[in-house]
């Protein structure tokens, strides 16, 4: 798909970072939009931003993408009201708790899987049927460099994002001789307000530093070329060749040295 004008797109987690960059993006194409944000505030002050004339093609909605019944009832929306969806960026996530696994509790588990990994399954089985049923479409699932290797501090988020990683590649083989596309992005450092915990601003403030138009305009380059993996952002390229060329047991050496300064060093004290 390399034309966008008139299609529908639909976006999650559109009120801010990468999600209200796809927002921007698409309607500068002429897309109609069908937009979702678990903040009321955020998605309203996303649509205010988009250029003028495009308001009336926009559908918003606030809900959180982990409740199955509100995005079915979205897509139900979008539906009746746009004709279905052509597009569907998958892109709504939270941050992980920025703890051992130790002493992550097991409701920051649940709660990061949730949103993050079941909020992409969600939305990519709501619109999948609107998709099959014109024989076109393009998936669009955002994992992370964290869905490519562990990293210390992460465990919940990298299990959230290794499970969409797994998941869109089972639904690319399901689908590699349909009309529709299936894309796994892994943004690197991407610049977004993801962090708001304390324990993880250490983490932000020296690895968020690519703008999200950036990957944005890379992932729509991306879906025109139908390419499948989607690597992008600070440190994307070098996770990518770390975690598919170096042994395991040195890359675990790697990423600790790199990552270790971004860590409480009090919480891993006891083990040294």
């Amino acid at each position: 798909m390399k034309d966008f004008k008139d299609k529908v797109v639909v976006i999650t987690g559109a009120g801010s970072g990468m999600g209200r960059a796809y927002a921007m993006a698409f309607a500068r194409r002429g897309a109609r939009l069908a937009l979702n944000d678990y903040d009321q505030k955020a998605l309203e002050a996303t649509v205010a931003l988009l250029p003028s004339g495009s308001t009336p093609r926009v559908l918003a909605k606030a809900f959180d993408v982990s409740d199955r019944a509100a995005m079915y009832a979205f897509a139900d929306e979008v539906q009746r009201e746009m004709g279905g969806a052509h597009v569907v960026i998958n892109n709504a996530g939270i941050e992980a708790s920025s703890l051992p696994t130790w002493l992550t509790p097991d409701a920051d588990y649940e709660r990061v899987m949730r949103i993050n990994y079941f909020g992409v399954v969600n939305g990519t089985k709501a619109f999948l049927p609107q998709m099959m049923a014109r024989k076109e479409g393009a998936i669009v699932n955002v994992s992370s460099i964290m869905g490519l290797m562990g990293a210390p501090s992460q465990s919940d988020y990298c299990a959230s994002k290794f499970a969409v990683r797994g998941f869109t590649e089972s639904l690319m083989m399901e689908l590699h001789d349909s009309p529709i596309s299936v894309h796994l992005v892994h943004p690197g450092g991407i610049a977004t307000n993801i962090v708001r915990k304390d324990q993880g601003k250490a983490f932000a403030k020296r690895y968020l530093t690519t703008p999200p138009e950036d990957i944005v305009e890379h992932v729509i380059r991306g879906i025109g070329r139908g390419r499948v993996r989607i690597v992008y952002g600070r440190g994307a390229l070098r996770a990518w060749l770390g975690a598919n060329l170096v042994p395991q047991r040195w890359l675990n050496t790697i990423i600790w040295r790199e990552l270790k300064q971004s860590c409480d060093p009090a919480l891993y004290q006891n083990l040294r």
